[in-house]
């Protein structure tokens, strides 16, 4: 199983490399969130994924009875699933207004504060 998820994590972030070097920037925000996907499930995978029960205390003991699953991964890739929501909702605002401005979604084209190349030298 851990072989397959380090495939699936490896082909993620290839994939999002691949998407995140175009001009576009629709396809750089969606490389960005293939990255981040590929890094909250390296993120769960490295909590050893075992079959086991869920982290819950029985009522009057100190401690999980049995084999349990680490809760820690599964509570950092939430937080992450969440902090990645709001960091797409921001860039997607921000590539609308871009476009809206601009009527282009190309990078090469939203160059505004650079100036431009002399290319006569």
């Amino acid at each position: 199983m851990e072989a397959l998820t380090a495939i699936v994590i490896g082909v993620l972030t290839a994939a999002a490399v691949y998407l995140m070097l175009a001009r576009n920037f629709m396809r750089f925000l969606f490389g960005l969130v293939l990255l981040s996907n590929a890094v909250n499930l390296t993120i769960f995978a490295s909590g050893r994924m075992t079959k086991g029960a869920p982290a819950l205390v029985p009522y009057g003991e100190d401690a999980p009875l049995g084999v349990v699953g680490n809760a820690l991964p599964q509570a950092l890739v939430l937080t992450a699933i969440v902090i990645g929501f709001g960091l797409l909702a921001f860039t997607l605002a921000l590539a609308f207004e871009g476009y809206r401005r601009m009527n282009s979604v190309d990078t090469d084209e939203m160059r505004f504060a650079e100036p431009k190349e002399d290319t006569t030298k």
